[in-house]
C-alpha cells in the first residue's frame, strides 16, 4: 500500500498538470503580423437571433419596444472564448437592401439569418469576431416606430450595447432570457448612411462598450441633413422617410409620422427642438462631448446626398476633443469605401487592422500612421497628417464690377444686382460672361499655378434686399475643359460583372462582390463648392430676423467643405444667385438683390501646388461655355 501512494500521486499530478495544458490547447484567438487570423469556421459559426428591450415604446402600444438582433459568430465563442462585436444598425434590411448590391437578409425555417449583407461576417467572423445585423426600430422585425434620427432611433442601438454589457434584458423567440455570456463586451458600429448615422448618435450619447465606430456618408445633424442655413431642401421629409424604411401596415406608425410633420418647422426652415433632438454634435440625446469611441470617418466632397459639411463639422468637433481618429476623403458621390476603384484590398486590410486594434487590443501602429486618406483625382489618393490639409491658407477672393474676381477690394461703391429666382445650377453657370437677371458672375483670369482647395470655403457678402428675405445661393466653380470624376452617373461608380472575395463563403452567403471602377466625364466645368442661406437666418438659425428692405447687412455663411485642384490655366469663377432650383424645394422670393462689391469677398483655403502634374502650358485661352451640357444630377439624391 505504501507503493501504491506513490503511484497514485504521480497520476494526480501528470492529470493536474495536463488539464491546464489541455485547456491553452483549445480554440483562441491568433494574431499574426498585426492581424487576426481566420482560424474560426465560417461554416460551422453560430447563427441566431434575439430580441434586446429597449428603453422607448416608440408605437405607443403600451409594451417597451424589442430589437430584433440577428448574430453570427464563432461556434467556439462562449464562457471560455469571448469575442469582440461588429454591428451593422439598418432601417435597409427588408426594402432598399444593403451595399452596391442591394444584399437583404435571408432566412431559414427557424428564423435566423443564413444570408447576413455585406462582406463584415464573411471576413470577420473567422477572425474571431461576432457579427450582428441589427433592425433599427420600426424596420423589418423590430418593434416600434421610426423617428427619424430622433430617440428611438437613438435608443434601440444603444440598448444592444447595453445588452452585450449585461446592463439590459433580452429574450429568444420563446420568451426565455437571452445572455450574452459569449462576448467581452468591446463593440464596434459600422454602416453606410442611415447605418453610419446610427453609430454617430449611439457614439454621442457616450454609451460604455462601444469602443470605436466607422460612419460611412453618414449624418451627424438632421438639421444639415435637411436644411441649409434655413434654406429647405425637402419638405415633410422626415415622415417620408419613416414610412419608405417602415414596411409594416401604413396605419400603424401614422401618428408618429403626423407628429413629425407637424414639429418639423417646415413652415420657417428654423432650427427648432425636432432638429436638436437629431443632432449629435451638440443636441438633446447626445453629443460629441460625450464621445468615448475612437472613429474612423468615410465621406464624399461631391455626396450631394448626405452633404459634406455633415461630415465636416462632425470630424472638427472630434478633433477639438481629441478623439482619436482616421478619415478618408473620396471624389464620388453616395459610394462606400469598399466600392472606391483600386482601394478594395486596402480598405479591407485597413478596417480589419482599425478593429484588431480598437476590439483586440493588438498593437498594429495604425494609429501611428497619417490620419487622412484622400482622393485627389479619379482613383488617385494621396495620404497626409490630417484633413483639411493642416497647411491650407484662406485666401479672400474678391468680386469687382467688371466681372473679375481676385485679390484687391473692389472700387469704392461698386454694386450688383440680381433677382432672387428659382435656377438651376446649369443656368446659374451658363454664359458667365452674359449679364442674367438671376445671378451675377465673376472669374479670376487663367491661373499661373494650380491650386488646391482643401476644407470649407466662406461666403461674405454685405447685402441690400427690397424685400425682408431672400434665398442666396454662392458657387465656386472651375471653369476649365478637364476630365474628371464624373459623381453625376451612377454616384460616381460602374459595376463590373468581374468578382473578388472576402472573407468564406457558404452555399447561402458567398463573399464574392463585383467590382467597380470611376466614372469619368471631359466637361468645360465644375462645380466645387456650394452654399445656400436664407438671409433671415443670418444670425440665428433659430430666430428669423428679416433684413429691413434697403438697408445693408451682412451675410456670412459657410459653403459645403471641398478637396479639389485647380489647375495651372484654368479659371475660378464665383456665382451669386437666388434659390437653387438644383437641390432646394424652396421657391424664390423675388426680391431684388444688391451686393456691396467692395465689402463682399469668398474666402478659399488653399494648398500651393498639387500632387497633381500641371495641364500643358498651351492651355487654351477661357472663353467661357456658350452652352452647357451638364446632366442633372439622378433622381434619388432626397433619400439614403
Amino acid at each position: 500500500m505504501s507503493q501504491l501512494r506513490p503511484a497514485l500521486f504521480a497520476v494526480a499530478l501528470t492529470l493536474a498538470i495536463a488539464t491546464p495544458a489541455q485547456a491553452a490547447a483549445g480554440p483562441a484567438i491568433t494574431v499574426e503580423n498585426g492581424r487576426t487570423q481566420p482560424v474560426f469556421s465560417y461554416a460551422d459559426a453560430v447563427r441566431e437571433h434575439v430580441y434586446v428591450e429597449s428603453t422607448v415604446d416608440s408605437d405607443l402600444d403600451g409594451a417597451l419596444d424589442k430589437v430584433r438582433v440577428d448574430i453570427i459568430r464563432p461556434k467556439e465563442s462562449g464562457p471560455g472564448l469571448k469575442v469582440p462585436v461588429i454591428i451593422d444598425e439598418s432601417p435597409y434590411y427588408d426594402n432598399s437592401g444593403r451595399g452596391n448590391e442591394g444584399e437583404r437578409k435571408v432566412y431559414d425555417a427557424a428564423g435566423n439569418v443564413v444570408k447576413f449583407p455585406l462582406f463584415y461576417d464573411n471576413y470577420f467572423v473567422p477572425r474571431g469576431y461576432a457579427v450582428l445585423n441589427v433592425d433599427m426600430l420600426g424596420t423589418t422585425k423590430s418593434d416600434g416606430c421610426p423617428d427619424i434620427g430622433g430617440k428611438a432611433d437613438v435608443l434601440g442601438g444603444k440598448a444592444v450595447i447595453d445588452w452585450l454589457n449585461g446592463r439590459a434584458k433580452a429574450f429568444r423567440a420563446d420568451g426565455s432570457p437571452a445572455v450574452a455570456d459569449w462576448t467581452t463586451g468591446k463593440a464596434a458600429m459600422i454602416g453606410k448612411s442611415y447605418d453610419g448615422t446610427l453609430a454617430n448618435a449611439v457614439a454621442a450619447t457616450g454609451v460604455d462598450g462601444l469602443k470605436t465606430i466607422v460612419p460611412i456618408s453618414a449624418i451627424s445633424s438632421w438639421y444639415k441633413y435637411q436644411r441649409s442655413n434655413g434654406v429647405i431642401y425637402n419638405y415633410d421629409y422626415a415622415s417620408w422617410l419613416a414610412n419608405y424604411v417602415d414596411t409594416d401596415p401604413e396605419d400603424k406608425c401614422r401618428q408618429v409620422r403626423d407628429k413629425m410633420d407637424a414639429e418639423d418647422g417646415d413652415d420657417t426652415g428654423n432650427h427648432n427642438t425636432f432638429w436638436a433632438e437629431r443632432d449629435y454634435i451638440k443636441g438633446l440625446l447626445g453629443d460629441v462631448s460625450k464621445v468615448k469611441a475612437s472613429v474612423f470617418v468615410i465621406h464624399t466632397v461631391n455626396d450631394l446626398n448626405v452633404k459634406p459639411d455633415n461630415f465636416s463639422v462632425w470630424w472638427k468637433a472630434l478633433a477639438d476633443r481629441n478623439v482619436p481618429r482616421k478619415i478618408w476623403v473620396g471624389q464620388t458621390q453616395h459610394v462606400d469605401p469598399f466600392d472606391f476603384e483600386g482601394r478594395r484590398d486596402l480598405w479591407v486590410d485597413t478596417l480589419h487592422r482599425w478593429f484588431d486594434h480598437w476590439l483586440h487590443g493588438v498593437r498594429n501602429g495604425i494609429t501611428n500612421e497619417p490620419r487622412a486618406d484622400v482622393e485627389v483625382a479619379p482613383a488617385k489618393w494621396i495620404s497626409q497628417r490630417d484633413w483639411p490639409a493642416p497647411y491650407a491658407l484662406k485666401v479672400p477672393l474678391r468680386p469687382s464690377a467688371d466681372g473679375t474676381l481676385g485679390l484687391k477690394p473692389a472700387k469704392r461703391n461698386s454694386t450688383a444686382s440680381f433677382t432672387d429666382v428659382r435656377m438651376s445650377e446649369n443656368d446659374m453657370v451658363a454664359d458667365v460672361g452674359t449679364a442674367k437677371p438671376g445671378r451675377v458672375a465673376f472669374t479670376t483670369g487663367p491661373l499661373p499655378l494650380s491650386l488646391r482647395l482643401s476644407g470649407t470655403p466662406t461666403a461674405d457678402l454685405r447685402v441690400k434686399l427690397d424685400k425682408p428675405t431672400a434665398n442666396l445661393t454662392a458657387l465656386l466653380v472651375d471653369f476649365g475643359t478637364d476630365t474628371r470624376v464624373d459623381w453625376r452617373t451612377g454616384q460616381g461608380i460602374t459595376t463590373l460583372t468581374e468578382e473578388d472575395c472576402h472573407g468564406e463563403s457558404t452555399a447561402d452567403d458567398d463573399a464574392c462582390y463585383r467590382k467597380v471602377v470611376t466614372n469619368v466625364a471631359t466637361r468645360p466645368l465644375e462645380i466645387v463648392a456650394r452654399g445656400w442661406i436664407d438671409v433671415q437666418n443670418r444670425d440665428s438659425l433659430s430666430q428669423a430676423k428679416p433684413l429691413t428692405p434697403g438697408t445693408y447687412g451682412t451675410v456670412k455663411w459657410l459653403t459645403l467643405p471641398q478637396d479639389y485642384t485647380f489647375k495651372k490655366g484654368h479659371r475660378i469663377g464665383l456665382i451669386v444667385a437666388g434659390t437653387d432650383g438644383t437641390y432646394t424645394g424652396e421657391q424664390g422670393t423675388g426680391a431684388n438683390v444688391t451686393l456691396d462689391l467692395t465689402r463682399s469677398s469668398v474666402s478659399v483655403p488653399f494648398v500651393l501646388g498639387t500632387p497633381l502634374a500641371d495641364v500643358p502650358k498651351d492651355a487654351t485661352t477661357f472663353r467661357g461655355p456658350e452652352k452647357l451640357d451638364l446632366p442633372e444630377p439622378e433622381p434619388g439624391f432626397h433619400f439614403f
